[in-house]
């Protein structure tokens, strides 16, 4: 039973999460990424490289 319970609050918990950092996430996209890249070890540097070898090929 308290399994039950235990599955319910972790539901629970995960859509709070999803609802409270829904604007940090669409914030990120206004900025390009650039704060994910500072908790992700710089994974969204990689994607800019990529986007200004577009640019250059244009």
């Amino acid at each position: 039973m308290f399994r039950a319970i235990a599955d319910i609050l972790r539901q629970i918990a995960g859509a709070i999460a999803t609802v409270v950092t829904l604007p940090f996430r669409a914030l990120a996209r206004l900025f390009g990424g650039a704060s994910g890249s500072a908790g992700r070890g710089g994974r969204g540097t990689g994607g800019r490289s990529g986007r200004t070898g577009r640019a250059r090929r244009v």
